[in-house]
């Protein structure tokens, strides 16, 4: 029996596609090709995806589903969501303006439902993947009441699945079981400048199959399905199986009698055959031949409806890159768009009146109550939108940590997180942690004994059960709060990724902290970067850091990650020196991450705190002296902040000492010898060189627009120097990032730190081979400041 909704669909998916490619043509946002032709709109590429996206929204999915839209399937998305009221006029026709609809689809900048930000190819793919396991972890912890499993859906481009992160993720997934996740690939065999190479999708099949995949194949129509079964069928099935891709999409492009003459030229004068392709028009064998699985409503309602398990699936849709459009198949499509002529004649193609072009009936055929009725009955927009939110955790006044006389930040970090995993509460109880094969040695072992790994299936330590000692419980249960990863920093990324937005996509809000090695950052810096830019809230604690790592040498030496930390957007930044400044910092963290307001800057600060974000918390094993102290409100607050004094310039200072992370003992000795030869020397505690940056920075925007007044943390803390007082600026890392301190008020500066690696060594060789050792500061002052010789200095080596 025909399916009673087919003809309401198949008049959807045509009005989807006109939007589409209306918004496309009608933006006046696209760039220019240096020939006057606008080009960038990925009209053809948006296309090819019409007909399974209207499958997908407008039928299979659930409310509970969500979905990571291939980018360029941009115009696709918004088109279906201003059919359900969820999108603006003003932004489609703002279409990649200011503003206006993204050209990728944007969590955070786009009105419509956005599950998944998908600008950055690859990366929204496996993001549907670990929120599939963020889902299991969420269930078997015993949150989210009743509410019914989603299926983590991604549409994506067979070039796509050029992107290594793909299959790192592939390979996680099956360790943890993944489940309730829809991989639907667009198999148009074009990317960007070429066409996909032969046979391709046979190792698409057997790497999915792999992995415990089920695989749907979609590569006939239900027209071609029919051919198939007329005398000289098989004939035709064996040719358009063996027809290379490239001459399948020329043949596309140019149409019926091209279609014609090549079949008869290959398969005429064999009766059947040729019987079968002469009783069709031009256009109905060119409808025939382009009639491939994934734009064949039936086919593919059938496909999707027909998956009655969770088991994760790979359905592999053949279609045609720019199918419904003159373009179609042409391997220049890619960022071409209709010339005005072509769309004239597919606005008369669609009879869409002049004037009438946003219309959301005009040019349907069916009436428009039988339209409205459907619509108002798809099930995935059913109950609204689908972005949950989730009550603020608690945090306690003062996180404990036993402060011994010499420790390490990464050794307080590993000791907050006990105190917090063995004092419990509902924030220890939603914190969960993971870290890329690097648990241990960042410190999470003494929170994984007392919390366990988390699995779906309990699976017991066969080294405890052995009585074998060992100082790690390795324990897996339902129960367990950390998720232990691969050597794969892209899947530390995007795992935290989909942990932090599972207050929104969820409705239950974690605490997920990530620890890797901070050089390792940027091996998955992309994946970071998209991380927030969807706005997901997390900590990622990155340590050993720095050449301080001396003996280890080579490519665990960072140097650009505290740029990293300024730079990143949605990323706080904190290098602490010692474990109390670790400890407020971390506190702190835990509330911030779970911000989500409005308002205006502090006027303190000029920071806006209140819409949250996620931290980074740079780390290092280098032990050091603690300072006896009490922590103040006032010294806590400065440490947020970003600095403080940790010994104040007298009135006659003629140089100070700012120094960031690990190097602070060396900065400490260095004020000590200056201080015999000169006065009143200051010694500034950095421990947020972002934070003190950004508010610099929002300072100056704010007395441009007029508040004349506004004033930073790191002006007032400079403002009482002396304009000849000199800057010596000191951190292990590139001394870019701390070398902006003069120029807030005209301060003489010279900046040390970090700028090659590799070395090996002592801490104290290093320091001194890279000019960060106390001598090295001494020497720094004394050219920032000149005045007497400092009696203790060296000359440098």
């Amino acid at each position: 029996m025909s399916d009673p909704r087919l003809p309401v669909l198949a008049e959807l998916e045509k009005k989807i596609l006109w939007l589409a490619s209306w918004t496309i043509h009608n933006a006046n946002h696209l760039r220019d090709n240096g020939d006057g032709m606008k080009v960038g709109g990925h009209q053809a590429s948006s296309a090819s995806l019409a007909t399974i996206m209207t499958a997908l929204y407008m039928a299979a999915l659930k409310p509970q589903d969500r979905v990571a839209v291939k980018p360029h399937a941009s115009p696709i998305f918004h088109a279906i969501n201003y059919l359900m009221g969820l999108q603006t006029r003003e932004k489609l026709e703002n279409f990649r303006g200011y503003k206006g609809a993204q050209s990728y689809p944007s969590r955070t900048k786009d009105i419509d439902d956005v599950d998944f930000s998908t600008g950055s190819v690859g990366l929204g793919v496996a993001q549907t993947l670990f929120s599939s396991l963020t889902q299991d972890y969420v269930k078997a912890h015993g949150w989210g009441g009743d509410r019914p499993d989603g299926r983590m859906v991604s549409l994506i481009g067979d070039a796509e699945l050029d992107e290594g992160n793909i299959f790192e993720a592939l390979m996680e997934g099956w360790k943890h079981g993944v489940r309730n996740t829809w991989w639907v690939i667009d198999y148009n065999r074009q990317s960007l400048d070429a066409v996909i190479r032969e046979g391709l999708y046979d190792r698409f099949e057997q790497m999915f199959r792999n992995f415990g995949w089920d695989v749907v194949t979609l590569k006939y129509g239900s027209l071609q399905q029919a051919a198939f079964k007329e005398k000289g069928g098989e004939r035709l099935k064996a040719w358009i199986d063996s027809c290379p891709n490239q001459l399948y999409s020329a043949l596309t492009f140019q149409g019926g009698a091209a279609w014609r003459k090549r079949l008869m030229d290959d398969l005429g004068d064999q009766g059947p055959v040729t019987r079968l392709i002469e009783k069709r028009s031009d256009a109905e064998l060119s409808k025939l031949m382009c009639n491939l699985g994934g734009h064949d409503l039936p086919s593919i309602l059938e496909a999707f409806e027909s998956i009655d398990h969770d088991r994760p699936v790979c359905f592999l849709a053949y279609t045609v890159k720019g199918f419904g459009l003159p373009l179609a198949g042409h391997k220049d499509n890619h960022a071409g768009l209709m010339t005005k002529e072509q769309m004239e004649g597919f606005k008369r193609a669609n009879t869409i009146r002049p004037g009438h072009e946003w219309d959301l009936f005009e040019g349907l055929s069916l009436p428009e109550a039988d339209i409205r009725a459907f619509l108002g009955k798809v099930p995935f927009f059913s109950k609204g939108r689908r972005r949950f939110s989730a009550p603020s955790l608690p945090v306690p006044a003062k996180l404990e940590v036993g402060i011994q006389a010499t420790m390490s930040t990464q050794m307080g970090f590993g000791k907050v997180l006990d105190e917090l995993a063995k004092l419990g509460g509902p924030l220890a109880d939603r914190i969960v942690t993971t870290a890329p094969d690097v648990t241990v040695s960042t410190n999470l072992g003494p929170w994984v004994n007392r919390r366990g790994l988390f699995a779906r299936a309990s699976m017991a330590d066969t080294f405890k059960d052995e009585r074998i000692p060992s100082m790690q419980k390795w324990e897996f249960s339902p129960k367990g709060q950390h998720i232990e990863l691969g050597i794969a920093e892209m899947n530390l990324f995007i795992n935290l990724s989909a942990l932090g937005l599972s207050h929104s996509i969820f409705g239950e809000r974690l605490i997920p902290i990530g620890t890797l090695y901070d050089p390792f950052i940027s091996r998955g810096l992309d994946a970071l970067n998209y991380a927030c830019y969807q706005d997901a809230r997390f900590m990622v604690v990155a340590t050993p850091s720095g050449v301080t790592l001396a003996p280890e040498g080579g490519a665990h030496q960072s140097i650009a990650t505290p740029l990293i930390g300024m730079s990143q957007d949605g990323l706080c930044a904190f290098e602490p020196a010692f474990v109390d400044e670790l400890a407020v910092m971390m506190r702190w963290s835990f509330e911030y991450l779970q911000k989500d307001g409005e308002g205006d800057p502090d006027e303190r600060t000029w920071l806006r705190d209140e819409t949250g974000g996620s931290v980074y918390l740079r780390l290092s094993t280098k032990q050091v002296e603690q300072p006896q102290r009490v922590m103040t409100p006032e010294l806590e607050r400065e440490i947020i902040d970003g600095a403080y004094w940790l010994r104040k310039p007298g009135p006659n200072a003629s140089v100070v000492i700012a120094y960031t992370g690990a190097v602070a003992p060396e900065a400490i000795e260095a004020v000590g010898l200056l201080s015999e030869d000169r006065r009143d020397v200051g010694l500034l505690a950095i421990t947020s060189a972002d934070r003190l940056n950004a508010g610099w920075q929002a300072a100056e925007r704010a007395r441009q627009r007029g508040n004349h007044e506004a004033t930073s943390h790191i002006e007032r803390l400079l403002g009482e120097l002396s304009r000849d007082c000199g800057i010596v600026s000191v951190l292990d890392g590139h001394p870019a990032t701390l070398a902006w301190l003069g120029s807030v008020h005209g301060h003489r500066q010279k900046a040390l730190g970090v700028e090659h690696f590799g070395q090996t060594g002592t801490v104290a060789d290093l320091y001194r081979h890279f000019g960060i050792d106390a001598n090295a500061i001494v020497h720094a002052a004394q050219a920032a400041a000149p005045g007497r010789p400092v009696r203790y200095l060296k000359a440098l080596p």
